[in-house]
C-alpha cells in the first residue's frame, strides 16, 4: 500500500535535541500534515544556521539565543515554537516587529523537571554521586547527610514545577516556603507552601529550589552571605540565575554546603564554569540539562510545539501563543 501524504506545505526548522525522540513519531505526524522537518543545531550559531533559515517556514527551537539577525536571515518564516517553557533567549520584540508569533510548551515538562529537582535534592543531602565516586575507588568511608523531612524547603517561583516540587515534598513532610510576586497568598497556600517574601526564603530555608525565568540574578555574593551557614541550593531553571564565581567561594567558605544544577551559565558551552573546578567536585551536581528528558517530557514537548506550527501554517490560531510586549510607541 502506498501512503498518501498531503502536498509538501512547508518546511520545518528543528533545532531541539530530543525532538520526536520519544515514543511519538511526530516527523512522520508533519509528513501527514504536508511538511517537512528540517535539522539544525542546536546552539543556534547564524553561520551555522543562516543557510537553513533561508527557506525555512517554521523554527521549532531549542533554548539557543533567537535574534533579531536570525528573522533577518528567515524571510519566509511564520512562526517560532519554543521547543519548552522559557522565552528569555527569543528577541520578542524583534518577532513582534516582523509579524513572527511565538509558541511555546507550558506544562509539558513540568513534571519531569520536579522529579529531577526532588532527585538532586537527595542527591546533595546524603552525598550520594560523591560516595558511588568513592566506592570505587575503595573508599568505603561514611559521609552522613541530612533527611529532607526535616529540612525547611524554600521554592523560588511557583509556577507549574514549583507547585510539582511542592507537591512532592509532602510526602517527606518537610517545611515548605513559596516566594511568587505573581501569585496570591492563598494560591500559594491551597498549593502547599507558605507564601514569603524572596529576602525571607533566602534568610530562612535549609534548602532552596530555583524555578524562575531566566534573564535575571537571583543569588549573588549579597544574597549568598545572607543565607544560613550550610544551605543547599538547587538550580533545575536557568544558568544564569546564579552568579558562578560567587556560588564556587560559598561553597569553599561553607556557606553553602552543595550545589545541585540541571545547567550551568551558558548551557552546553560552560567548559570552564568555575563550578567545575576539581576541588568542589565533592560539594557540586551537574546534569546536562536533562530534565526535561523523559520520554513523556520529550513527546509533549514535541507535540504541543508541532500541533501550534501545524496551525499557523494553515492560518488557524495557536493554542500556546507567548505574549510579545508593546511596541515602544504603543505603551
Amino acid at each position: 500500500m502506498v501512503r498518501r501524504t498531503a502536498a509538501l506545505m512547508g518546511v520545518i526548522l528543528v533545532t531541539s535535541r530530543s525532538f520526536s525522540d520519544g515514543d511519538l513519531d511526530l516527523v512522520e505526524r508533519a509528513a501527514q500534515a504536508g511538511h517537512r522537518i528540517l535539522r539544525g543545531p542546536a546552539h543556534h550559531d547564524l553561520e551555522d544556521l543562516r543557510s537553513l533559515l533561508h527557506g525555512a517556514d517554521a523554527w521549532i527551537a531549542g533554548t539557543g539565543a533567537i535574534t533579531d539577525a536570525h528573522f533577518a536571515a528567515a524571510p519566509k518564516l511564520k512562526v517560532v515554537a519554543r521547543y519548552g517553557v522559557g522565552t528569555e533567549s527569543v528577541d520578542l520584540g524583534a518577532a513582534r516587529d516582523r509579524g513572527i508569533p511565538v509558541t511555546n510548551t507550558p506544562g509539558a515538562n513540568a513534571d519531569a523537571v520536579a522529579d529531577h529537582a526532588i532527585g538532586l535534592m537527595l542527591a546533595a543531602l546524603r552525598f550520594i554521586p560523591d560516595g558511588d565516586r568513592r566506592v570505587r575507588t575503595g573508599d568505603w568511608g561514611v559521609r552522613r547527610g541530612r533527611e529532607l523531612g526535616a529540612a525547611t524547603v524554600g521554592i523560588v517561583g511557583f509556577g507549574r514545577i514549583g507547585q510539582g516540587v511542592a507537591a512532592r515534598l509532602s510526602g517527606f513532610g518537610p517545611r515548605v516556603l513559596a516566594a511568587d510576586p505573581f501569585l496570591p497568598d492563598e494560591v500559594v497556600r491551597a498549593r502547599g507552601a507558605e507564601p514569603v517574601s524572596l529576602d525571607d526564603l533566602f534568610r530562612t530555608a535549609d534548602v532552596i529550589t530555583l524555578h524562575a525565568p531566566g534573564g535575571q540574578k537571583l543569588v549573588d555574593t549579597d544574597r549568598l552571605t545572607g543565607m544560613r551557614p550550610g544551605t543547599v541550593l538547587i538550580n533545575t531553571a536557568r544558568g544564569d540565575l546564579i552568579d558562578e564565581a560567587a556560588v564556587a567561594q560559598a561553597l569553599r567558605d561553607g556557606t553553602l554546603a552543595g550545589y545541585a544544577a540541571d545547567t550551568l551559565d551558558g548551557d552546553t558551552a560552560a567548559h570552564h564554569s568555575p563550578l567545575l573546578a576539581p576541588d568542589l567536585a565533592d560539594r557540586v551536581i551537574v546534569t546536562p540539562h536533562l530534565g526535561a528528558q523523559t520520554t513523556q517530557a520529550v513527546d509533549n514537548m514535541g507535540a504541543l510545539s508541532l500541533a501550534d506550527v501545524i496551525a499557523i501554517l494553515a492560518g488557524s490560531d495557536p493554542a500556546h501563543p507567548v505574549p510579545v510586549p508593546l511596541a515602544e510607541e504603543n505603551r
